[in-house]
């Protein structure tokens, strides 16, 4: 009888283990999450952070190809034969005493091609339309 009597108080002892066990792994998994959850908004915000770092260095490296362009243009703007050449290309001014000639059509010779024939213009709209109309009822 004491061989009985021993074992259910080795078992409320294993119970108790067990008990105390689970009641520290709850402990445990409670202050798990608690630490987790308190360091998951600051990791987002250093990726966040991170990101915008990276975008605002990207916008920083077009910013400054545009002002190198813009300082090349000044420099180029600066110089006096080519305001003149843009003068001529833009405006059609000649330098004084110059014969000037403007060509019309001249556009179409530029294209080295004289063998190469223009397509035909498209026809108007309503052409378009009056034949799509016409087609439609020649298939019924």
């Amino acid at each position: 009888m004491t061989e009985e009597k021993k074992r259910p108080a080795e078992v409320d002892a294993k119970e108790l283990r067990r008990a105390h066990l689970t009641g520290r792994a709850a402990i445990l998994a409670v202050v798990a999450c608690a630490i987790a959850l308190s360091l998951a908004y600051p990791v987002r915000e250093y990726i966040a952070q991170r990101r915008e770092i990276a975008q605002l260095r990207v916008q920083q490296r077009q910013a400054q190809q545009q002002v190198e362009q813009l300082a090349a243009q000044k420099q180029r703007l600066g110089d006096e034969s080519y305001i003149r050449g843009q003068a001529r290309s833009r405006l059609h001014m000649c330098d004084p005493g110059a014969k000037c000639y403007v060509v019309l059509g001249g556009d179409q010779g530029e294209t080295g091609d004289a063998g190469h024939k223009a397509a035909p213009p498209a026809p108007p709209w309503y052409v378009t339309l009056w034949q799509s109309v016409d087609a439609a009822d020649r298939r019924r």
